[in-house]
């Protein structure tokens, strides 16, 4: 019989050559592959959800600049109305700086009077642009710059749409008047001011994503 055997042959059986330990390893190590794979796949699926919170913040600091601006343009519009319009000016710093209430129906600092239906509708646009922007703003200082831009320009179409002579045609009330300069308003300070700053901004190479790039 063992001779017979010899002759033959034994089959080969895993449990023989010790196969099965090795796919059982090799089975055992598919596995953990799989799991440091699907680890990792999740910490790259998880950085947009760490970066989201981030970009919340800044959304919401755009709208709480915008809101600021726009507040006190309106305030401040609403004052002079009721107590300064149809009176002498006040001055504020001699004849350096006075408040002096007038409508202009023009852009910002009394520009382009006989324009002011497509003044209203380029400030409509400014603020789809910004509103657009939002959507991937992970930049604090694009918030404030496009915060003052929302609010000044919020400002000034309030006026537009709901002053006189009428719908998109209204005037704009401008009161701060330096000396040698036209009269403005807060929203056209909030307008200048964030404009500036996208300027400096853009010269340092930072994007509203928060990336900075050197050209």
């Amino acid at each position: 019989m063992a001779e017979a055997e010899r002759i033959i042959g034994t089959p080969d059986i895993p449990e023989a050559d010790g196969a099965e330990p090795e796919q059982s390893a090799s089975g055992s190590a598919e596995p953990a592959d799989q799991d440091e794979q699907g680890a990792a796949s999740k910490g790259e699926q998880a950085s947009p959800d760490e970066q989201r919170p981030q970009g919340k913040r800044k959304l919401l600091a755009l709208f709480a600049v915008a809101v600021l601006a726009y507040a006190l343009d309106l305030v401040s519009k609403m004052i002079v109305v009721a107590k300064l319009e149809h009176h002498e000016p006040i001055a504020v710093i001699g004849d350096l700086l006075q408040f002096n209430a007038i409508r202009n129906a023009g852009a910002a600092f009394g520009m382009g009077e006989a324009f002011t239906v497509i003044f209203t509708f380029i400030a409509a646009a400014v603020i789809v642009v910004i509103a657009r922007l939002a959507r991937k703003l992970y930049s604090l200082p694009w918030a404030i710059a496009l915060g003052m831009l929302l609010g000044g320009a919020l400002g000034n179409l309030t006026d537009r749409i709901f002053r006189a002579p009428g719908v998109f045609e209204g005037a704009v009330v401008d009161f701060i008047a330096p000396k040698g300069f036209a009269v403005f308003n807060l929203a056209d300070s909030a307008i200048v001011c964030g404009g500036f700053l996208i300027v400096i901004l853009s010269f340092r190479g930072l994007d509203p994503d928060g990336t900075v790039h050197k050209d």
